[in-house]
């Protein structure tokens, strides 16, 4: 064969091997780069599901990912939907460069270790969907179910993360008493929870979410990391404070409730807010004056937006993750809890996004012990009033939406390299 010919086909040959170890591939992730900026997420969830690192971006093209090349990769980017560009040596230095420039808000953070994934949810079916689970299951992101028996049997510590489904951890069933207590969904509910108490040896459906609450707590204490939505970023500290008394009517425990149970309310126990009153009555569609719905009601959705907080990336790595989006105005979004009173906030807690002008906080994250938690109000970003019995948001028509972006930044920022968070 001729020698030309050898050297010629050889090259061909080693195409692809210098193409691996020079390259790279770039997810960009602002507003006008890419076409699916869910489905981003799902691919670097999985990429260190594989045992693989990468990097991320922060603040830069929106909150790119940046990953060694491979062709499987960029297979899947095209499977996916998902915009990428390749960058040879030359460029990747650039970009490295710009994002460690200090005058630069911008940063790189090593994306190492996949966390293992749970959320807590009943197992009977409810009229309403959870906009956790819908991202993940769209993005391809696998996680395991879990419920009261299984966080009261010690399960929690098999998972570096959970997300709280839509729960009222007060033990009121989501006070729909009023609206549905006739249901055949809202009977199921309250059998299921009952049942569930008297198997663990509690009287009361309260005092069994108590218990899973402090499990909770002891879990985030520990290292874990915490996401909740909706009901569950309120009632989860409204438990916590009225452990020592009862807010629960006789249509939810057989007893009617302490009405001075405001005044014995114990904030030292809370995680996230502190000084709120609770709403005594069970006909009022209200867990206390932490939730901020009927204010957004009365400004109307037009007018609901909420600014995403922009943070230092080099020295506050974790918030600046949790606020990476293609935009810093954000629609917003009703649930049973859909956001939160400035005033009852506690002190030590970082907000992440507010609607400007007003108190109305939307977006909270904070530390216990070794871990952390996170509170988005509200109950599905791309449905301003998801009702009861509305159907489950389909994602495709809503690739880029900046509120689901939010959710999905929860759920990767747990991989980022530790010793870089402490720096």
């Amino acid at each position: 064969m001729n020698k030309n010919i050898s050297k010629f086909l050889l090259f061909l040959f080693l195409i692809p091997f210098v193409l691996d170890a020079q390259t790279k591939l770039l997810i960009p992730m602002e507003s006008t780069g890419q076409t699916n900026h869910l489905k981003a997420y799902g691919i670097a969830y999985r990429h260190l599901l594989g045992g693989k690192e990468l990097d991320w971006l922060l603040n830069y093209r929106g909150g790119a990912f940046l990953f060694n090349y491979s062709s499987t990769l960029e297979t899947e980017c095209n499977e996916k939907d998902v915009s990428y560009e390749l960058l040879d040596g030359t460029q990747t230095a650039q970009v490295y460069a710009e994002v460690k420039d200090e005058t630069k808000n911008m940063d790189v953070i090593r994306l190492e270790k996949v966390a293992r994934l749970a959320v807590y949810i009943p197992p009977n079916p409810l009229p309403w969907d959870d906009a956790v689970q819908l991202v993940m299951d769209y993005a391809e992101i696998p996680y395991d179910k879990l419920w009261d028996e299984e966080v009261l049997s010690g399960k929690l510590k098999s998972y570096d993360w959970i997300h709280l489904h839509h729960e009222d951890f007060t033990g009121q069933y989501g006070k729909f008493f009023a609206t549905y207590g006739t249901a055949a969904w809202y009977l199921t509910q309250m059998k299921a929870n009952e049942d569930m108490a008297k198997k663990f040896g509690f009287n009361k459906v309260s005092k069994l979410k108590l218990a899973v609450v402090q499990k909770l707590k002891e879990y985030i204490g520990n290292g874990g990391f915490l996401f909740t939505m909706c009901s569950a970023t309120d009632t989860y500290d409204i438990a916590l404070a009225v452990q020592n008394t009862d807010i629960c009517d006789v249509m939810y425990d057989g007893d009617s409730f302490d009405p001075d149970a405001n005044n014995k309310l114990d904030f030292s126990e809370c995680i996230a807010f502190q000084n709120f009153q609770i709403e005594l009555n069970p006909f009022v569609y209200k867990y206390s004056n932490i939730d901020i719905t009927s204010d957004l009601i009365s400004i109307g959705s037009y007018n609901d937006y909420f600014k995403l907080v922009e943070f230092s990336a080099k020295f506050d790595p974790v918030p600046t993750m949790l606020t990476q989006c293609h935009t810093s105005l954000v629609k917003g979004f009703l649930g049973q809890t859909s956001g939160f009173h400035k005033e009852f906030v506690k002190p030590n807690v970082t907000i992440l996004g507010m609607n400007e002008g007003t108190d109305f906080v939307k977006y909270i994250h904070g530390n216990y012990g070794k871990g952390t938690f996170t509170l988005l109000g509200g109950h599905d970003p791309e449905d301003y009033q998801h009702l009861v019995g509305a159907p489950a948001t389909i994602l495709d028509r809503y690739p880029n939406s900046p509120g689901y972006r939010l959710i999905l930044n929860n759920v990767l920022f747990p991989a980022a390299k530790k010793k870089k968070l402490k720096t």
